[in-house]
């Protein structure tokens, strides 16, 4: 029987057993924060010594992570200006190209040099497998863009940079799926960027989301399903397979490079088992970082280096926001979750569970922007970002499905059960306590030690130790300011120099952001799924300037009504 990704109509046994890993990590959490406080009180020594090792664990991860992170930033670097269509056309006559790519630019620099080399092996790589892939011809991309009250300044930039892509736009289908709820202003600037933008691509379409479907939540994931659908209707209309197309789902504030299509076919066309496959990029968070307050740029460019460590580790990546994947599985796993708010990466799992443990991630060497959180005003800023962080570790509500389909998937190999379901429960526990172990329980043992503990040599050496380790740190925080600086897009204003000192000079607070706005949003998510006092989907607030002035709520308001297309599609369950 074909098992079921949903915490709902499950029988007394597995709502049991869902209920016993919905608890695990909140309570292991807890147990940890508070085991370590009552020891900082009752045992200081025990707490010291526990604290020093933790604290030796942790600086070894960094540097782990940091060395990692360098990797992975000049693989990025290495691709910065590669021409994707070219490389794409190259497979398509890979026996012919072969020579020349042996042969290599007698000025090129070190990076072209690099880049080329990966090319070749690749491309070699192509030449020795039995099945070649589909030309470059055949391949269609589907991008779905989710609306719920995203304006038109929003909105616009993102599809204007798919019209822009150097992959051929013409056989590129967007669909706004909007939901039945968005106010009249909304839909009507939706209708209006159709007119405007249908005849560069394929289509676009639009489709209404019906507000309260059976078995749905009010989630992005059912949104984007019922847009999938809509689009399967259409792609069988035009005779177009679904083993040849990749389906991107992009948040509104998404806006890709012109090479973006070309890198995801160039790996697509790469990969031995593409209809078994996510294409991962790197998520910035450029559209407005100079604009958004420094707390949330920390905390934004802290996720795109994250994602660029987990990206050297392809076995166990898994999906994050905006990504890639064959439409042709998405059709078979059953589309994403109707009634789950971490869609992105749940539909790696359904994927993952579907297949029997074959299927992958595919890191690109490529970057999307989307928005950093800005809702104006400082104070709202600092709430919606904490709600855009615990909504992210709500991603915990996968683990309790997870671990029920690996507990009765046998088809799937033991290790690779117990390697993703490790990584799936380290990496959220450490979300919600390795923050307040390093800044808040790792000093209390001396401050609580009694007088038997204060006269012991531990006591002296203890935060002796514990500083070093931190001095330490200091190398691997200064090579992530330098990495930041670097990622970082040029400042649209004056005083450039003024403004990346000032950036540098933000990442000191890092200790203080990255536990009140990251680690405790993640304990609040794991506690909520610990009590059953489930969350519902909840639209960040963004704000970002117009790119013409005078332009956004006139553009919106001056589309008519009348303008809605006769083929937005209303599909009824």
């Amino acid at each position: 029987m074909t098992f079921r990704f949903s915490r709902h109509g499950l029988s007394a046994d597995e709502q049991r057993l869902e209920r016993l890993f919905e608890i695990l990590p909140g309570a292991t959490s807890w147990a940890i924060l508070l085991g370590m406080l009552s020891l900082a009180l009752w045992q200081p020594l025990i707490a010291a010594v526990i604290v020093i090792a933790f604290v030796l664990y942790w600086l070894f991860r960094l540097f782990y992570m940091t060395f990692f992170l360098v990797l992975s930033y000049l693989r990025l670097s290495i691709e910065r200006h590669t021409d994707w269509m070219a490389r794409v056309r190259e497979l398509d006559e890979r026996q012919r190209t072969l020579g020349p790519l042996r042969a290599q630019p007698p000025m090129a620099e070190m990076r072209q040099r690099l880049s080329r080399w990966l090319h070749r092996r690749q491309v070699v790589l192509l030449l020795a497998r039995e099945v070649s892939p589909p030309p470059s011809s055949e391949i269609y991309h589907l991008v779905i863009i989710p609306v719920v009250n995203e304006s038109i300044e929003v909105l616009e930039p993102g599809i204007d940079s798919l019209a822009r892509q150097r992959f051929p736009p013409e056989r590129i289908l967007v669909v706004f799926a909007v939901e039945g709820r968005a106010v009249k202003p909304i839909k009507q600037g939706i209708w209006a960027l159709q007119r405007r933008y249908r005849a560069r691509f394929l289509d676009v379409l639009v489709t209404a989301h019906p507000d309260g479907l059976p078995g749905e939540a009010r989630v992005k994931g059912a949104n984007a399903t019922f847009a999938a659908k809509a689009a399967a209707e259409e792609l069988r209309r035009r005779a177009i397979p679904f083993k040849r197309v990749i389906v991107s789902c992009f948040d509104a504030d998404t806006v890709v490079g012109a090479d973006y299509m070309g890198c995801v076919t160039y790996h697509f066309l790469l990969c031995p088992d593409r209809t078994r496959a996510s294409f991962q990029p790197v998520p910035v968070f450029h559209n407005n970082i100079w604009e958004a307050p420094g707390l949330t740029r920390v905390l934004d460019i802290g996720s795109s280096f994250f994602q660029l460590v987990e990206a050297t580790n392809a076995e166990q990546l898994v999906t994050f926001s905006s990504h890639s994947m064959s439409f042709n599985a998405l059709v078979e796993v059953g589309y994403w979750p109707v009634d789950m708010i971490s869609d992105d990466s749940a539909i790696f799992w359904k994927a993952l569970v579907h297949y029997d443990g074959r299927y992958r991630v595919v890191p690109l060497p490529i970057t999307l922007s989307m928005d950093a959180v800005n809702a104006g005003a400082w104070w709202k800023t600092v709430a919606n970002v904490y709600r855009q962080k615990r909504r992210w570790a709500w991603g915990v509500e996968n683990f309790p499905i997870v671990m029920r389909a690996f507990l009765r998937a046998r088809t799937i190999p033991l290790g690779t059960r117990v390697r993703h379901a490790f990584k799936l429960f380290e990496s959220h526990v450490a979300w919600a306590t390795w923050a307040f172990l390093l800044t808040v329980i790792s000093w209390l043992p001396a401050f609580f030690a009694g007088r038997e503990f204060s006269s012991s040599v531990l006591y002296y050496s203890g935060p002796r130790i514990t500083a070093v380790i931190f001095h330490l740190s200091a190398l691997a925080l200064l090579i992530t300011i330098v990495l930041s600086i670097c990622l970082l897009p040029k400042h649209p204003g004056r005083y450039k120099l003024l403004h990346r000192i000032g950036h540098a000079c933000e990442w000191l607070g890092v200790p203080v952001v990255a536990t009140l706005l990251s680690a405790l949003p993640a304990l609040e998510a794991q506690t909520r799924l610990m009590l059953g006092r489930y969350m519902e989907f909840r639209v960040t607030d963004k704000v970002r300037r117009p790119l013409v002035a005078g332009a956004g709520e006139e553009a919106i308001v001056s589309a008519g009504e009348n303008a809605y297309d006769e083929r937005a599609y209303e599909l009824q369950h």
